[in-house]
């Protein structure tokens, strides 16, 4: 399998657009629309938030019907969210639209939203740019940097990527784009993912394969410990490729699997990298655990505690921090039994300390990514979360967020 250098997400048979309606100040791009040629089978994972955005409801409805999908229509700035009955009558109302401008049926547009909870969004802004929307659809690069750029909110850059690999004599190529930077957790996050492939696949199948890689990319990051209210991952599969049919507990499927985690894992390491105000890139990676329950468990408390955040970023060699984090994490394990190291620097050996050269330590929490190894000696499984740092700028940043 290749991964393309070129990040731009075009796959054959689908096109793309993004500009500005008027949500955001200073003709921000702020609505974007990707479009299949032909209906596409689709399926979505959501945020666990028991407080959802009408988008939300709207899409998951829409991906239980029968038939395909062709559509998916997003705004940034806004997340129509906890805005009473208007919020699902504007998603009646947009995707009603949208569908209008491309001779489709209605059911067949997926709808989301991103930015501001509690302020009711301006649905005339996006019912007047359909026209436009629908009218600058196309496959070039910019199209789609400029769609990657319209579902940004505190983003600092666009993120999306591609991957591909032969199947069959078919190429299957798989691309994506998310936007994402704050109140990211596991069990989604404050994020928004649209992939997009040419594969022959039914709807289940894609299902199944969309949260295999989910529960081991965008469920696996954490910036904040915070998940929100309108996250999701769609994805749509168009058939363009050709291939024969992808079946579940079969080669094509694992090749098909392998080459989804992969994207989904390079999307969801440039949302941590985009952690609003991190410096550092962190791997928590828990090995030698009893069930992969334990592990996850174990990485998630060190990845998610604000001690060992704020110590990454003060290149504090306080490592002590990572096994309190560590014994915080509701499972059960022997102490006099853990290995931690971080950045291949031996910081506990069997429970106890190596007594590492401090110096040596500091340099190594110099440098910008960060790996923290924790071996338990009590089983084969294991388990990653991917975060960063806690800054000064991330508070100054969603202390100011509304104003």
């Amino acid at each position: 399998m290749k991964i393309l250098k070129n990040r731009n997400p075009a796959v054959p048979g689908f096109k793309a657009v993004g500009l500005s309606c008027g949500i955001k100040a200073g003709n921000l791009k702020d609505l974007a629309l990707i479009v299949s040629d032909v209906p596409a089978t689709a399926a979505g994972v959501f945020t666990k938030n028991r407080v959802v955005s009408p988008g939300v409801t709207w899409s998951r409805r829409a991906l239980a019907k029968p038939g395909g999908c062709r559509a998916i229509v997003v705004n940034s700035g806004n997340a129509n969210t906890v805005v009473g009955p208007k919020g699902f009558k504007d998603c009646d109302a947009i995707t009603k639209k949208i569908a209008e401008e491309l001779s489709i049926p209605q059911k067949e547009v997926l709808i989301a939203s991103t930015g501001v909870i509690g302020v009711p969004l301006p649905s005339h802004k996006i019912l007047q740019a359909a026209p436009q929307l629908a009218q600058k659809l196309g496959r070039s690069p910019k199209n789609w940097t400029d769609a990657s750029e319209a579902i940004m909110t505190t983003d600092l850059v666009s993120k999306s990527d591609k991957v591909s690999y032969n199947y069959n004599g078919h190429r299957i190529i798989i691309g994506g784009m998310t936007k994402g930077s704050g109140m990211i957790h596991p069990d989604m996050a404050t994020m928004l993912g649209f992939l997009c492939s040419n594969a022959v696949i039914d709807s289940k199948t894609l299902k199944m394969a969309l949260i295999e890689a989910t529960d081991r990319s965008f469920n696996r990051i954490t910036v904040d410990g915070d998940n929100s209210t309108n996250d999701c991952v769609v994805i749509l599969a168009n058939g363009k490729a050709k291939n024969p049919a992808i079946k579940p507990n079969t080669p094509g499927y694992r090749e098909f699997l392998k080459a989804l985690t992969t994207l989904c894992k390079n999307l969801a390491s440039k949302i941590v990298l985009d952690g609003e105000g991190a410096t550092k890139f962190v791997t928590v990676r828990v090995q030698g655990g009893k069930t992969r329950k334990q592990a996850y468990l174990i990485a998630n408390s060190v990845a998610t505690s604000s001690l060992v955040k704020t110590a990454l970023f003060g290149e504090d060699p306080n490592w002590g921090r990572i096994f309190c984090a560590v014994g915080n994490a509701g499972a059960n394990f022997d102490p006099d039994k853990v290995d931690i190291l971080l950045n291949k620097n031996l910081l506990l050996k069997n429970g106890a300390p190596t007594n590492l050269s401090p110096k040596k330590l500091v340099k190594a929490m110099q440098q910008h990514e960060i790996n923290i190894t924790i071996d338990l000696h009590c089983g084969k499984e294991w388990e990653e979360v991917f975060t960063c740092d806690l800054s000064y700028d991330y508070v100054k940043i969603n202390a100011e967020y509304t104003t």
